[in-house]
């Protein structure tokens, strides 16, 4: 079944054609199953992205951009199937919207030497270039959007968490474990007590775990959830009446469809974000004229402007300014994909260039080096308005908390390099 996947997945590849020429950026997508309703939206963003950047710009340094797609269906298996079936065919880089597919990624892309960029997912400690050289998370990572949630919490407390109680319930991969660890150690500093509520994929199941909420009644609930769990958490807080303002998801729990099917009970719910809402933008204005009106958005362009979509869109244009920024040092538009590692490395995008992209103060700037693959991790809470239908930022970017943060990356970037071999590179 395996070989039979990978030859039709290399099949369809292959019958795109992508040219010689072409800068080829795959996109692992997940159309089916229980996180299509996401999915969808993120794979939607991102090849919207670049069909404007070929209708308006020709692409990037001349350089038509490629996305061919392969079905993940959210399966790790599936997922490395994909990227063993379209590495061959001048794939530059990597974003596969998986923990679990990141993972077993990693020692992949390193041996190939092919970028992967994971904003906001994968492993966290890859933030370390000296040990993970072709893999880049910024704008933030789990640890990052962890400690954001609780500066959050620290200032609606006045500055003190102790005594308090905060739940979190988790999807049970290894997505949704990556906070537990942060959260321990920003309990111990802050004093305040963890219960960790593992919900077994995909999600539709937890009634007991929302009992148990019930019954401990804790102050906050935080949720690192995805696809159809985050739908069936709201609606069991709604349920049991928490209160949605104390309530706040991971940026993985905070789109559209997550809320809409509770109605009104999700009114007030929160949730983490990295980056603007909303299509108030000189951006979408751009991509009507060149992408929707001509009638090549991706799927007809269903959920243009949606929290999940601008996130897909975020992704491919951190990839593209990489593909930029490697073409500038390479002195060619036609690099390769060690060239856009470089490129990563290089990274400098500012507000003002941001501004020029048409999405003025849509995120922060993201600077990378050889040492730093994850930018400074900063991040903001945004509230659903239920009788709108519209999220809204709620607070400021906060920075997250390095004393806390830095001491367990270089640990487990350590850890890493130990069971794998890897002698960390020298960064100037």
């Amino acid at each position: 079944m395996k070989l039979r996947f990978a030859a039709l997945a290399a099949a369809a590849v292959m019958a795109a054609g992508p040219a010689m020429a072409d800068l080829v950026v795959p996109n692992l997508s997940y159309r089916t199953g229980p996180y299509a309703a996401n999915g969808n939206q993120y794979a939607d963003g991102f090849n919207d992205y670049f069909t404007l950047l070929n209708e308006r710009d020709g692409g990037i340094g001349g350089q038509k951009i490629q996305v061919p797609e392969c079905e993940t269906a959210y399966n790790t298996e599936k997922g490395v199937e994909c990227y063993e079936s379209t590495k061959g065919n001048g794939a530059l880089v990597y974003n596969p919207l998986s923990t679990g597919i990141t993972y077993q990624l990693i020692p992949k892309v390193t041996a190939d030497g092919i970028p992967m960029y994971t904003p906001g997912y994968g492993r966290t400690s890859a933030k370390d270039g000296a040990v993970f050289p072709w893999v880049f998370n910024a704008p933030a990572n789990y640890w990052d959007g962890a400690s954001v949630a609780v500066k959050y919490l620290l200032d609606q407390n006045g500055g003190s968490l102790e005594g308090k109680k905060i739940a979190l319930i988790y999807h049970n991969s290894a997505f949704g474990k990556e906070p537990i660890r942060t959260l321990q150690e920003l309990g111990k500093k802050h004093g305040f007590t963890l219960t960790e509520l593992p919900v077994e994929p995909p999600g539709q199941e937890q009634k007991s775990q929302w009992l148990q909420i019930r019954r401990d009644k804790p102050d906050y609930v935080l949720m690192w959830g995805w696809g159809v769990m985050n739908q069936a958490a709201i609606q069991e807080a709604a349920n049991i009446r928490f209160p949605m303002e104390n309530f706040i998801g991971v940026w993985w729990a905070g789109g559209e469809v997550d809320v809409l099917p509770a109605g009104a009970g999700a009114n007030g719910y929160k949730s983490l974000t990295f980056n603007g809402v909303g299509q108030d933008y000189p951006y979408y204005a751009q991509l009507k004229q060149y992408v929707v009106d001509p009638g090549k958005a991706s799927q007809g362009g269903p959920s243009i402007g949606s929290a999940v979509y601008s996130r897909g869109m975020y992704a491919a244009l951190v990839i593209a300014e990489a593909i930029r920024k490697a073409q500038e040092l390479a002195g060619t538009s036609e690099v390769t994909p060690a060239q856009v590692r470089d490129g990563f490395e290089a990274l400098n995008i500012t507000e003002e260039r941001m501004a020029e992209l048409g999405l003025p103060n849509f995120g922060q700037p993201i600077v990378l080096s050889c040492a730093n693959h994850g930018g400074e991790g900063q991040g903001r809470v945004q509230q659903w308005n239920a009788d709108t239908k519209t999220w809204s930022l709620v607070s400021e970017f906060a920075t997250p908390d390095a004393e806390v943060l830095e001491p367990l990356i270089q640990a487990d970037a350590q850890a890493f390099a130990a069971e794998n071999s890897i002698t960390p590179a020298t960064c100037n």
